[in-house]
């Protein structure tokens, strides 16, 4: 009895001491993972990260959109998804502003985050969107940029610096004033 009751004491204190390692382990490796991985924040001055994604919209004739084929104009790069009601909310007046401003070499690229093509295809038939709607179906290009809550707008200017980053919705006024700052010289 007494040796099955030692066995079992020995037993515990294995187990219990393998699973302490395999958690110091996990630990060690998150924190030299967090130490090593890049945390770069862009922010206005910046070079905006070049990318390249697929473009989903039938309303807008691209395939592909790679940011750097962009040079010499201004970009709004937003970020979005269609469960996001603040994204829904300023759509519209993306939609509204985008045809007077693509006149003035600005271009609206926005990256819906959405994990299906389908519910994204429905939102665009529903407010008629013509501007590009790059898929960023694994997060890649969200974890590029070090977007955090959504909406998030990067502002881009014609040199690909970036002007401006705004966490959250846009009002129209001030949608058309970033637009405004972002518009290359037509001198």
């Amino acid at each position: 009895m007494k040796k099955s009751k030692q066995k079992k004491k020995r037993n515990r204190l294995i187990f219990r001491t393998t699973i302490l390692a395999v958690l110091v382990a996990a630990v060690v490796f998150a924190l030299v993972s967090n130490l090593t991985s890049d945390n770069t924040i862009y922010k206005a001055g910046d070079a905006a990260p070049d990318f390249q994604l697929k473009q989903i919209s039938n309303n807008y004739d691209a395939e592909t959109i790679q940011l750097s084929d962009y040079e010499g104009k201004g970009v709004m790069l937003n970020f979005w998804a269609t469960w996001c009601k603040p994204c829904e909310a300023e759509m519209p007046y993306m939609q509204e502003l985008y045809p007077k401003y693509k006149d003035k070499g600005v271009e609206i690229l926005a990256v819906s985050l959405d994990g299906t093509e389908l519910v994204v295809d429905r939102f665009i038939d529903k407010y008629d969107l013509t501007f590009a709607i790059p898929h960023d179906k694994t997060e890649e290009i969200r974890d590029l940029y070090k977007v955090g809550p959504i909406p998030s707008t990067f502002f881009i200017n014609p040199d690909g610096e970036i002007e401006e980053v705004v966490n959250g919705a846009l009002t129209l006024e001030r949608l058309d004033g970033y637009l405004q700052a972002i518009q290359p010289n037509m001198d």
